[in-house]
């Protein structure tokens, strides 16, 4: 176990409906998420992988993990930030996400940084 003071990952999502790749009427809702990680610890790290949790309205839940994001394995400083844009599809206009980040320090420990669930969904659909 690593301490949390040196290995510390902050996470910030943001999210975006994308009408013109979406067909509702094919229960085809497609979203973008903006991620933003920031080493926030005291030692230098490399993303290894992610696991993501997707969660539609109807219940349905696929799992995704795979190794690094977007092709890429990004290694911050303390103090530095990467930002990459992916995307998903849902059979719903409303869902959600949660997740994980396998991470390894330049101390050779590995360590997890939480993603907190966020939620997608199609403008005007919740109030």
């Amino acid at each position: 176990m690593s301490d949390p003071g040196t290995h510390e990952i902050q996470v910030d999502v943001e999210t975006r409906y994308l009408a013109d790749q979406s067909d509702p009427e094919q229960e085809r809702y497609v979203f973008s998420y903006t991620i933003t990680m920031r080493n926030e610890g005291s030692i230098p790290a490399r993303l290894l992988g992610r696991r993501w949790r997707i969660t539609d309205a109807n219940g349905k839940v696929q799992e995704v993990s795979g190794e690094g994001v977007v092709g890429e394995f990004p290694h911050l400083d303390p103090g530095e930030s990467y930002r990459y844009t992916s995307g998903t599809i849902l059979a719903t206009p409303v869902g959600s996400m949660e997740g994980r980040y396998q991470m390894e320090g330049d101390d050779g420990s590995e360590f997890e940084a939480p993603i907190e669930a966020f939620r997608l969904a199609v403008p005007g659909v919740i109030n």
